[in-house]
């Protein structure tokens, strides 16, 4: 068998890390590893997530790893060649001790600590991600999404049974999900609970399918659902889509959806935050005697006021016409770039004229000879 990755490793946090940067760490990988992610999603990879965080989030599992590793979750721990303590401790196998019952007694690893599956239960949440435009997320629109999806049989009520009468309680647990087991540990005799075999721990037992979903209680579906970008969402936010999640068990209701929004990005408008930036050029003599102009915002054009020496890479605030905040609806500002652009090719009158005024500023006062004096003090 292959010999399995850090728990700490495989959530890329160090053994020092809080709960609350593993439960972080453990949200992005689940997110890109679930097999419902159609780019990065990875079915195999995910189940390390999970196992790694099931682990290392639970402070009685994870100082049993800190202090045997996965020893203290393998049920045959006890047995020849696969005991960590041989030798050490006596706790070899002719002493017929199983090491994974006590750590599933102390710890809740394995089978013997799930809890009994009988009653309904919820489905678990999923992720997909959309692409939308830039501007779909400063005004807000509607998006349809194409789904497959597991919906509770309608015909049984998600049971699974073709009647209610068809549904039986299991003799072998007698509707718990669970049976009782009695096994010799190192303190002696340990009374343990093991999931039903006959009923899978769903303490029902069903003695004619349902014909409509062939007993599973559900069916799937291909649908289209409606799904509204909010005005003023951001790169990476998600939205909630009650029931279109995975399914749930025993007539249980399915869990969310999560639609995490992915935003092109737009040509020339740059978002931070709730603010706008833009470059707009002007010629340069506009920037010299000044000028009004329309300029383009998320929500059309408004005027700038432009003053008399405006100098290179100056910035000019707009306020109020930047994204609406998502809850209190109050916009930003749009900020804009001035590129003051200087002229490459010149006619014989504009050269004229610049030759003029370049003649009727003192020579002493000019940029460079106040530059040159200052290395002369």
């Amino acid at each position: 068998m292959a010999e399995k990755k850090d728990l700490y490793e495989t959530l890329g946090v160090n053994k020092k890390a809080s709960k609350d940067e593993i439960k972080s760490a453990y949200r992005k990988l689940a997110k890109k590893y679930h097999p419902d992610n159609h780019e990065t999603g990875n079915a195999e990879k995910f189940k390390e997530v999970q196992e790694a965080y099931d682990i290392l989030y639970d402070d009685q599992k994870r100082s049993a790893y800190d202090q045997f590793g996965f020893a203290a979750f393998e049920q045959g721990a006890g047995q020849p060649g696969g005991n960590p303590f041989e030798g050490g401790f006596g706790f070899g196998g002719d002493g017929g001790v199983d090491l994974g019952d006590i750590f599933s007694q102390f710890f809740g690893g394995g089978r013997r600590a799930q809890r009994s599956k009988a009653g309904p239960r919820r489905g678990d949440d999923a992720i997909i991600r959309v692409k939308v435009d830039f501007m779909d997320t400063i005004n807000g629109r509607d998006i349809e999404i194409p789904l497959t999806v597991d919906e509770p049989c309608k015909a049984c009520g998600g049971t699974g049974a073709k009647t209610p009468n068809d549904i039986k309680t299991c003799p072998n647990c007698n509707g718990q999900g669970y049976v009782r087991t009695a096994r010799r540990s190192l303190f002696g005799m340990v009374e343990q609970q093991e999931e039903c075999m006959r009923c899978s721990g769903r303490g029902k037992i069903i003695s004619a399918p349902c014909p409509s979903c062939g007993g599973k209680g559900y069916n799937r579906v291909k649908k289209n659902i409606k799904v509204h970008i909010i005005a003023g969402i951001n790169n990476g936010q998600q939205i909630r889509v009650q029931g279109m999640g995975e399914r749930g068990a025993n007539g249980g209701p399915n869990g969310d959806l999560f639609v995490e929004v992915n935003v092109k990005p737009h040509q020339y408008f740059k978002r931070d935050g709730n603010d706008i930036h833009l470059n707009v050029p002007i010629d340069f003599v506009d920037a010299i005697l000044g000028t009004s102009v329309d300029v383009p915002t998320v929500y059309g054009e408004a005027t700038l006021n432009i003053p008399a020496g405006t100098q290179p890479g100056q910035i000019f605030r707009m306020k109020g016409q930047g994204v609406k905040d998502l809850r209190s609806g109050r916009p930003g500002d749009q900020y804009i770039h001035l590129d003051i652009k200087m002229p490459t090719s010149l006619s014989k009158e504009q050269k004229d004229l610049l030759n003029k005024y370049r003649d009727s500023s003192k020579k002493d006062d000019s940029l460079l000879a106040k530059f040159k004096r200052m290395f002369k003090k």
